[in-house]
């Protein structure tokens, strides 16, 4: 069984600051891609960033150029760098580890809470 622990969210100010880090417990090579998805309060959840196996890059445009996806291969981490953030981008944030071709499955996350408001 494959497991993605997300941690870092909180409060902060509009214009702010905050890194999340997504700690898995099998090797994040042996998955297809890790993202972050995020679901505000009304709303679908959404993708706000993805990384395959092979470094490819995606971003919602609401999010590019602010935030930054990144990872940690021996430690089985990826994170969520959040730059300039606003208050639409209040919501939960889950982890997602594509597991598709060795493992047969997808893995969410319980979510992190973060909330941008002055």
């Amino acid at each position: 069984q494959v497991q993605v622990v997300e941690s870092g969210g909180g409060l902060v100010h509009p214009g702010g600051s905050l890194e999340l880090s997504c700690a898995a417990s099998k090797s994040i090579l042996s998955m297809g891609a890790m993202g972050w998805y995020r679901q505000a309060p009304g709303k679908e959840r959404e993708l706000v960033a993805r990384i395959t196996i092979l470094g490819r890059l995606n971003y919602a445009d609401s999010v590019k150029g602010r935030f930054t996806i990144s990872k940690d291969n021996a430690k089985n981490t990826v994170f969520l760098q959040m730059n300039g953030l606003k208050p639409e981008d209040t919501a939960v944030y889950y982890c997602y580890a594509d597991g598709r071709n060795m493992y047969g499955m997808e893995y969410w996350g319980k979510g992190t809470l973060v909330t941008v408001s002055s």
